[in-house]
């Protein structure tokens, strides 16, 4: 991620845990730009020009393990204020003589914490007790020289140290989750209060230097976006349109029969408002389902869509005689972080983004010709920065759609018949949301075809139908994500609803996992 010039930055050490990301979410949304960076990098290596301060974050390893991540220790001298959090903590704690020790007491979940000494990273705290979020196998079971004790857990362990004079500080628990009761705080008091950060990083800024860093790279040379008519899609063709002349940008929409009712017509009137001079639009939806005929996995899947898309934007743009053009994509950091694409090398792959670890798309990034001006931004940001480019709030409001489309939100293998079925659905659905002042309270919702079927009665006949989960999640970035709390009512009505006009499901069921342990996609 690229920090821009004359910003105050705090800098987090990536050892590969699931929440890093969050961690630099948490610090944006104080205003303060967050910079990722390998967690073991080398000193020399680390963008330390305007780093205030420097949290080390969470990792699967254990800090005993082989193959462990480890910090360059000399970062602990550069007398720039630390934080570490989960493993962070046990790493400075095993780094500078304390003791890290499985126990066989794990904690994992909400856990209360009980402070002792004042502490500057407390100092925003009302509380001396409070509801933490825990996620841990090991524990520290001393501190080391020059370090107190200042917070611990329910089970007496340290879930808290610090070491004011040389400004370090560690937590067992995860600040950056929105579980964890003031959370918030300890993150502000650490980047605002002891580390004079200043919150000087908006999407204003963030649009100017993307607009002249797109100009610099780009040149007077071509550029191809493919569009889905997405937040995503909408706000890299905005961000085009707005910083190269019009005859250098060409917008793609590749139907690929697995997008949501009435898709490809919203996707015309779009990228009208947009200005947009150059618009392919391809059906492919026989290639398409053709080469998903049968195919159950959810990762292959992925790869199928997504080297289909790019072979199929390839022929098009021989045709056109743009093959040489740039490649542009809605890559969000997310999206690289579920591809375990994190900066370091300890990521690991949640699910594959078809725009991010697909072979061609690869090797067109590898020959330097993939623009990805979203790659260090989150949802809420992109859509702050589709609001500066001017985009309407139906656009920059739409609910996320998944690039594979409908293909992930069916269980097995993918039919046209399938398909059809599902935007039916789902058009009922998000129309029935819309109608009752819902849509806009929800992060994300859709219709999930399970591969099974049902027995079920209507009149008095015997019915054999398809079983739909429906799924609506509450998020602020799409991170972590809770269930949206539907009236019974809601879900009732809708249920009777889909059932009645749409006699090939048969059962319907509400989908109340969170994020974690579950992703907010199926597949």
């Amino acid at each position: 991620m690229k920090a821009p010039a004359g910003v105050d930055k705090i800098l987090v050490l990536d050892f590969g845990g699931q929440s890093t990301q969050l961690i630099g979410r948490r610090i944006r949304q104080l205003g303060i730009y967050s910079e990722i960076v390998p967690g073991d990098a080398r000193l020399e290596d680390l963008p330390l020009a305007g780093a205030r301060g420097i949290i080390l974050s969470g990792s699967g390893f254990s800090v005993y393990e082989d193959g462990a991540p480890e910090v360059d220790r000399r970062v602990y001298d550069q007398q720039i204020p630390i934080l570490g959090i989960c493993y962070g903590f046990q790493r400075i704690s095993r780094d500078l003589g304390g003791t890290v020790e499985s126990l066989g007491r794990k904690e994992f979940g909400r856990a209360r914490v009980t402070l002792g000494s004042p502490s500057a990273l407390f100092a925003r705290v009302p509380d001396r007790s409070f509801t933490s979020w825990m996620s841990h196998g090991d524990s520290v079971t001393s501190a080391p020289q020059g370090f107190e004790v200042v917070g611990r857990s329910e089970s007496g362990l340290p879930a808290a140290f610090a070491n004011e004079p040389r400004r370090m500080w560690g937590v067992q628990f995860h600040p950056e989750v929105t579980h964890c009761e003031h959370g918030m705080e300890i993150l502000e008091a650490f980047a605002v209060d002891i580390c004079a950060a200043h919150r000087d990083w908006n999407m204003k800024r963030f649009l100017a230097e993307e607009r002249e860093e797109l100009v610099a790279k780009i040149g007077t040379r071509r550029v191809v976006l493919l569009i889905s008519g997405g937040v995503d899609s909408c706000v890299v063709a905005a961000l085009l349109l707005r910083s190269l002349p019009p005859d250098q940008v060409h917008l793609m929409y590749i139907d690929t029969g697995l997008m949501r009712q009435d898709e490809s017509e919203e996707v015309r009137v779009s990228l009208g408002t947009l200005g947009a001079r150059h618009v392919h639009v391809v059906d492919a939806s026989e290639r398409f389902y053709s080469g998903l005929a049968g195919v159950d996995d959810p990762e292959q899947k992925r790869r199928i869509i997504g080297d289909l898309f790019i072979r199929v934007q390839q022929e098009q743009m021989g045709k056109l005689g743009i093959d040489e053009a740039f490649l542009a994509q809605g890559t969000l950091y997310t999206d690289l972080i579920e591809s375990g694409r994190g900066v370091g090398d300890k990521a690991a792959v949640i699910k594959t983004h078809h725009n991010v670890r697909s072979p061609l798309v690869e090797a067109a990034r590898q020959r330097g010709m993939v623009i990805e001006p979203l790659s260090s931004l989150y949802k809420d940001e992109v859509r702050a920065l589709g609001l500066e480019l001017g985009l309407p709030a139906s656009i920059v409001g739409r609910h996320p759609f998944p690039g594979p489309g409908l293909a992930v939100r069916i269980l097995g293998a993918v039919t046209p018949e399938k398909c059809d079925l599902l935007r039916r659905v789902d058009k009922l659905f998000i129309s029935e949301l819309r109608a009752r002042g819902l849509y806009d309270k929800i992060w994300q919702a859709f219709c999930v075809l399970l591969p099974i079927r049902s027995v079920g009665v209507s009149g008095d006949l015997r019915r054999y139908g398809h079983v739909l989960a429906l799924r609506a999640v509450a998020s602020l970035d799409a991170i972590t994500a809770d269930v949206y709390p539907m009236a019974m009512t809601d879900l009732l009505e809708i249920s009777s609803l889909i059932t009645n006009r749409i006699p090939e499901i048969g059962r319907v069921v509400y989908d109340v996992s969170s994020k974690p342990p579950a992703t907010i996609e199926w597949e």
